[in-house]
């Protein structure tokens, strides 16, 4: 699959290509391949490659520049995780606004009157092939909560000074990749660019 932005059947910018892959496993979210490539000069090479579906997160900021994050269980890392709001692209075909908007209605429950695009992320390239929509959102309006699933039943909403979380990446509270990528642009956004932590 070419990545978002690339035409199909485009010539690479690289002198790399894929010439085959096996499925060693399937789960519920994620599908693990086994990849061959052929790098330059021909040398043969052999990766794990993790496909996922996508996924969309938010920034949720207030007219009074109050950031509406998350704190919610994980289970990869076996603990409570500091986030803006996000999920999955589960839905097949769905425009990643469109999720956005969900996510943010069911895990925060807010109406967003603008959502601006900040950043289509790779979270990590070397492995897995998801790509993460991130958006700011402003002209927040409350709306009904429809949590999914026990993570978001048990998950606490927290409100913080969008100025104020970088002081909270500086002290490793908020360490989560997404939430700091989009907090900071974000804050660039509205704010210009931060000082110092």
């Amino acid at each position: 699959m070419a990545p978002e932005g690339t035409a199909e059947g485009a010539e690479p910018d690289h002198p790399f290509r894929k010439v085959g892959e096996r499925t060693i496993y399937e789960g519920y979210v994620i599908r693990v391949g086994s990849a061959e490539f052929e790098g330059p000069g021909g040398v043969e090479m052999v990766r794990d490659v993790v496909h996922h579906p996508g996924a969309v997160s938010v920034v949720p900021v207030k007219d009074d520049g109050t950031v509406v994050l998350v704190r919610q269980y994980r289970t990869a890392i076996e603990g409570m995780l500091l986030e803006i709001p996000a999920g999955k692209r589960d839905v097949d075909g769905e425009p990643p606004e469109v999720t956005a908007r969900r996510e943010l209605a069911e895990e925060v429950g807010y109406e967003a009157a603008e959502l601006e695009p900040l950043i289509v992320l790779a979270h990590s390239p070397g492995f897995c092939d998801e790509l993460n929509h991130i958006y700011l959102a402003r002209g927040l309006t409350p709306c009904e909560r429809a949590v999914d699933g026990p993570e978001e039943e048990h998950m606490t909403i927290v409100e913080v000074p969008l100025a104020e979380v970088f002081s909270l990446i500086g002290s490793g509270e908020l360490y989560d990749a997404k939430s700091v990528v989009g907090v900071t642009l974000a804050h660039h956004r509205l704010f210009g660019a931060p000082g110092p932590a």
